[in-house]
């Protein structure tokens, strides 16, 4: 069989969390036996360039689209395409060419703040894109009962296929790390704005030892996330981070906070997890999925809810042992190698 997958998020330079499951997704696939052809529109990642997969590229933009769906049109032979971060091309290709969407999560059908662009497109073309698919893969079961919720014709054809850790054997952080760390591009959906207004409440000597870090790049609708930063004494933003800066902060961090609106997976809450960090989330989406009990739970629209479950998480050394032994364990139950297996026996069975 042979798997023709869009790459591009996975290959640019600042990759958002789609573009790290599209990553560890790939190199996976790369293992197995299957025939992969790489559809991109800059170079592929240092670590693929050695694969025995084809790559095609074609500049970006709108025009990709079109090209990717003609180049597709003219295939012949067992051969299914991947749609891992967009659906324009599954939804305006024919039936005969096989598809497989594969959905982070349906934010743009909620009343979460989102990108206005994003929400649009996909409200257009996720729909046609199920329609014509041979299967379609989520990546939690929160987001598989959210799409058989919606689209009630396709219930039959939804299979959760989770994600992987960054790394397979990460070090584990010290317990000298101080900072409260949250990663995730800056967006009224990550709910920084209420984090920073909940740190702001900590009392003084917890600000005073533990420096409130944003790492990720802008996202939108973050004008007001930035000023309202600007004003608390203690909190800073990395901005986007690369790979070793990832690392790092994980490193030095006490614990990880993402008291997120709404969340398909989480990939830098597993990434804690195995690392043994201890981590605040919000009680909303796929998170509790994802962290079990290795995870304190709050309200992320109560802002005295996340400061309490900071200041607990700060202050109960008890507690952070206890994450601490329980987060390695969750995590063991996500890899990159389930992920693909998962995804080949759905197609399998289908």
């Amino acid at each position: 069989m042979r798997f023709v997958i869009d790459v591009r998020e996975a290959c640019r330079a600042r990759r958002t969390g789609k573009g790290q499951w599209v990553l560890g997704f790939v190199s996976e696939l790369l293992k197995r036996e299957n025939e992969l052809l790489l559809l991109t529109d800059r170079a592929l990642p240092s670590a693929w360039k050695s694969s025995r997969a084809i790559c095609w590229y074609s500049s970006g933009g709108a025009l990709w689209h079109l090209r990717a769906w003609w180049m597709l049109k003219k295939l012949t032979g067992d051969c299914i395409y991947i749609a891992p971060t967009s659906f324009i091309v599954p939804a305006l290709l024919p039936r005969r060419v096989q598809s497989v969407p594969v959905v982070h999560d349906l934010i743009a059908f909620r009343s979460e703040p989102h990108s206005a662009r994003a929400r649009i497109l996909e409200r257009i073309f996720l729909p046609l894109a199920l329609r014509k698919a041979r299967h379609i893969c989520a990546l939690s079961e929160n987001t598989a009962r959210d799409l058989r919720a919606r689209f009630p014709a396709i219930k039959q054809h939804v299979t959760p296929i989770f994600a992987g850790p960054m790394r397979k054997q990460p070090p584990r952080p010290s317990w000298e790390g101080s900072a409260v760390l949250c990663i995730g591009t800056l967006s009224p959906r990550k709910n920084q704005l209420n984090l920073l207004r909940a740190y702001r409440t900590l009392p003084d000597d917890l600000r005073s030892r533990h420096p409130l870090v944003l790492a990720g790049a802008r996202g939108w609708q973050d004008a007001q996330i930035l000023r309202e930063l600007d004003t608390i004494c203690g909190a800073q933003w990395a901005g986007h981070v690369d790979d070793d800066t990832y690392e790092a902060l994980l490193q030095e961090c006490a614990i990880l906070a993402l008291p997120s609106l709404y969340e398909g997976f989480g990939l830098q809450v597993l990434d804690a997890l195995q690392r043994g960090i201890p981590v605040l989330l919000s009680d909303r989406g796929s998170l509790r999925e994802v962290a079990g009990e290795a995870a304190v739970y709050v309200d992320p629209m109560d802002v005295f809810a996340i400061s309490a479950g900071i200041t607990q998480l700060l202050s109960d050394a008890e507690l952070r042992k206890r994450l601490h032994m329980l987060g390695p364990e969750q995590a063991k139950r996500f890899s990159w190698q389930r992920t693909v297996d998962l995804f080949l026996e759905a197609l399998h069975h289908r």
